[in-house]
């Protein structure tokens, strides 16, 4: 879907010299948000300008110093503070605008909703981990018909079998008597590739489910704009059967 065509607003003017058919705001109560640019987006986020800028003409070199939307949805604040025109509290008031948007997107369909493959947990979970400078463990509780009864962080750090607590990572699933458990951790490198470290922690939860008959059904690592499921790796996650007489 191609991006809406801004009107050029000519530099050194502000958003009240300009003919009101013109101006960002009366331009979205006319045409609704779809119909605007990314710049004038922004720029009815941020209000005003300065220097004798108006805000969409800031939006619009912000976008293209960060090679576009996506580039600037992932640029950190320091890097956001130092552009020309935002400074540190139209930063802020960015930062906060692109996170509404990623936990809306985690959020959708509202109310319970079921895990059928790990495509279903990368789509929700990817924008919100996927360029995270931390890594962070999250675990995921489902009842017996695989409905997510909720998402829990349980660690953030470090995320190393050496580090991490196995218990820690059911506790709220005993609390709440899941039926089932889905780990995911990211890379902060972007190279979702399971680490020896990775598979171990797997190893350990596997265990540690079965003895508090509560099934681990995946470990997913989530990079900057992939995942890795270790049960699509091979990994197995099922019980083994009873042994033949």
């Amino acid at each position: 879907m191609s991006e809406p065509v801004a009107i050029s607003v000519a530099r050194g003017r502000r958003i009240g010299e300009l003919p009101a058919d013109e101006r960002p705001r009366e331009r979205l109560a006319l045409r609704g948000a779809a119909g605007l640019s990314a710049a004038e987006l922004i720029g009815l986020v941020w209000g005003s300008g300065g220097s004798g800028r108006s805000s969409v003409d800031i939006a619009a070199d912000a976008l293209a110093r960060f090679d576009g939307l996506t580039g600037l949805a992932r640029a950190a604040g320091v890097e956001l503070a130092r552009v020309p025109g935002i400074g540190p509290a139209r930063a802020a008031q960015l930062a906060s605008a692109f996170e509404l948007g990623r936990r809306l997107l985690a959020d959708w369909p509202s109310g319970r909703w079921t895990i059928r493959a790990p495509r279903d947990v990368a789509d929700r979970l990817i924008l919100q981990m996927g360029r995270l400078e931390r890594e962070e463990l999250r675990v995921i509780l489902l009842n017996a018909k695989n409905q997510v009864l909720r998402v829990s962080t349980a660690y953030v750090g470090n995320v190393s079998s050496s580090l991490v607590r196995v218990g820690e990572l059911f506790r709220d699933a005993v609390r709440t008597d899941a039926a089932g458990v889905i780990l995911v951790h990211n890379h902060p490198s972007g190279d979702p590739t399971p680490s020896p470290d990775d598979l171990h922690l797997t190893a350990e939860a596997l265990a540690a489910g079965r003895l508090l008959d509560i099934d681990l059904l995946d470990h997913l690592v989530i990079g900057h704009d992939a995942y890795v499921s270790l049960r699509d790796r091979g990994v197995s996650f099922d019980r083994p059967g009873p042994r033949a007489a």
